[in-house]
């Protein structure tokens, strides 16, 4: 058996022979396969100087550590509305991808990707394999399901896409099911028959836009307790912070008439809460906005749940910059919420 040193603590990892722990020694994915089979170590053990011992050899790994993803998991999903930005490009590890490098520092993204066009099965092959574990997608039903035919006679179109997509089976939390303004209570049915037909173990949450779900009264009674039947979370869709910007940039004046400009009702359900946070333009000005919302995802963690945040700017290239800052204010008041993994000071570099 392999002794391995962790701080004062020694571990051996008794199903592994040397061999094998030898070939990955050279690989790029040991560090990230140490981790999942030493998930006993503490977050303060990993904060001590990290060493291995293989036959007599010393190895600092410190460095390997940071460029492989070597972190403690996050108590929740955090992640941006895509994965590669050129603006993200000086902050982001080095990866031999965008999808990459950026699951390195964040652990799920909106895969707003296949509203607009439906990938390969090859090309979900792939992602599959840029990404760890503990990684999760929270795809868009395409644009032709949600919004062309508003969830009428979909099945097939349904599982045509689920079929394309299983590739990333393990890697997927809840499908994002948006629909549209023009998505109104006459079309629930619609809605009850493709959350019921799902196969398991697939999952949605659900954004609407109606103005009737938003109004407090039978309508919107109807759409939480189909949703609170079925256990599925409906998101949570935070514009206030845009809206309160004054429109004198293109992006924020584009943001706010794309948009939609709806209250925040949470729905209490034991599915994952998910949180679409679009922010305003001035970086500094979201401290007092997202300061409620630091102390709710703060007791949901702390009650147990793993709840999904996805931070949008105006400019997303800015996006990154406020999943920062907001990850540091909940570190603040979560504890075990890691700082992120991100490379401020490499030098600016082409996506791959």
């Amino acid at each position: 058996m392999t002794p391995i040193a962790c701080g004062r603590n020694h571990y051996n990892l008794d199903d592994r022979n040397d061999d094998t722990l030898i070939d990955e020694l050279a690989g790029r994915a040991c560090a990230g396969a140490f981790i999942q089979k030493a998930a006993q170590w503490s977050v303060e053990s990993m904060k001590e100087r990290v060493e291995w011992r293989l036959d007599g050899r010393r190895t600092d790994i410190l460095t390997s550590a940071h460029n492989h993803r070597w972190i403690m998991a996050q108590p929740y999903f955090l992640g941006c509305p895509q994965w590669q930005h050129p603006d993200w490009n000086a902050r982001l590890p080095a990866g031999r991808s965008p999808l990459e490098r950026y699951s390195k520092v964040l652990n799920c993204v909106e895969g707003n990707t296949t509203f607009y066009a439906t990938p390969s099965r090859e090309q979900c092959q792939q992602w599959r394999q840029q990404v760890p574990d503990d990684f999760r997608f929270l795809f868009k039903f395409p644009r032709r399901i949600t919004h062309d035919l508003l969830l009428t006679s979909v099945d097939k179109q349904v599982l045509d896409f689920l079929e394309i997509l299983s590739p990333l089976s393990d890697v997927l939390g809840p499908f994002l099911v948006q629909l549209p303004a023009a998505f109104g209570p006459t079309s629930l049915d619609h809605l009850w028959r493709l959350i019921d037909t799902l196969p398991a173990p697939l999952t949605c949450t659900v954004e609407v836009r109606h103005p009737a779900f938003f109004s407090k009264g039978e309508e919107e009674r109807v759409l939480n307790r189909g949703l609170r039947e079925r256990n599925v979370a409906r998101v949570c869709f935070d514009s206030r912070a845009l809206f309160a910007a004054a429109p004198e940039d293109a992006a924020t004046i584009d943001a706010q008439r794309k948009k939609p400009r709806v209250p925040v009702h949470l729905l209490p359900v034991e599915a994952a809460p998910v949180i679409r946070y679009i922010g305003h333009p001035d970086l500094e000005a979201n401290r007092a906005f997202l300061a409620p919302w630091v102390e709710r995802v703060g007791r949901w963690i702390e009650a147990g749940a793993h709840p999904f945040v996805f931070m949008h700017m105006p400019d997303n290239g800015d996006a990154l910059s406020l999943a920062t800052l907001w990850h540091g204010l909940l570190s603040e008041r979560v504890a075990g919420v890691e700082a992120l993994c991100l490379d401020e000071e490499r030098p600016q570099m082409g996506l791959f």
